[in-house]
């Protein structure tokens, strides 16, 4: 029978082993998240993005949008547009990020003339009928999660960084789990796995094409799929340009429902 004792001496034998097993030039976990959250995505951007929503059975709809995005210091604002279909055309998008760790919602419903603030107890809920959640939308606040870089793998010849997000309760996000692949080089994760509060893996994203453009890595093909339903979002940059120098009137509840 193994003692206590035994236990405790064969864990502090490991102990060293496990701190070895990652090379000396690995980032802490914390620094890692923090390199990924800072990554250069230009100080604006305009977008054209096709959307397709794909079901278990591989039925397939197509959706057109307009993304905007623009960084004022550490405030991020998101404005996204559908154009087509006829059956979302005008539904608006806007998130504005404080840089103190809040991030403030709304979404535009034309057939209803009315905007509608996400509550944080929504956060969880999808966005349009994608597989994206609302929470999903939002970049992270680093401080929200406990971070470690548990090894390292080559995907597609990339080499990466795993790095394991775990939520703190305070953060009160939908996932117990969030494990990430970063390119080492780039910053950009090129696969995230999501587990829920049962730590489940329920969703999976994917980029399947990355870009350098105007000398920013771009993910310009990418996945999100849900594990449990068999349904799958991608999302296809058809065309970009950075730093156009957009004007903060552009992030507005106003101009969300100027349609």
């Amino acid at each position: 029978m193994i003692t206590t004792a035994t236990k405790l001496l064969i864990a502090l034998l490991l102990w060293p082993m496990a701190l070895w097993a990652l090379p000396p030039d690995a980032p802490t976990g914390r620094e890692l998240a923090q390199y990924v959250h800072d990554r250069d995505v230009g100080q604006d951007s305009r977008s054209l993005v096709r959307m397709e929503l794909i079901s278990a059975r591989g039925q397939s709809r197509i959706r057109e949008m307009e993304v905007l995005t623009r960084e004022d210091g550490p405030i991020l604002m998101t404005f996204i547009r559908f154009t087509s279909p006829a059956d979302i055309s005008g539904t608006g998008f806007l998130s504005i990020e404080d840089g103190q760790g809040g991030t403030e919602q709304f979404l535009y419903l034309p057939a209803l003339n009315r905007t509608r603030r996400i509550a944080a107890t929504q956060k969880g809920r999808s966005f349009v009928n994608t597989d994206f959640t609302y929470e999903d939308m939002e970049r992270r606040p680093v401080d929200d999660s406990e971070h470690a870089v548990t090894g390292s793998e080559t995907i597609e010849g990339v080499e990466t960084w795993i790095l394991e997000s775990r939520p703190k309760p305070s953060s009160d996000s939908q996932y117990s789990l969030i494990r990430l692949w970063v390119a080492k080089d780039l910053h950009v994760p090129l696969k995230i796995n999501f587990f829920d509060q049962r730590d489940r893996h329920v969703k999976q994203y994917r980029v399947q094409r990355l870009e350098n453009i105007q000398g920013i890595w771009t993910e310009t093909r990418v996945i999100m799929e849900d594990l449990t339903s068999g349904h799958s979002t991608v999302l296809e940059t058809r065309s970009i340009e950075y730093n156009v120098g957009l004007p903060e009137s552009l992030f507005t509840q106003q101009n969300l429902e100027n349609w």
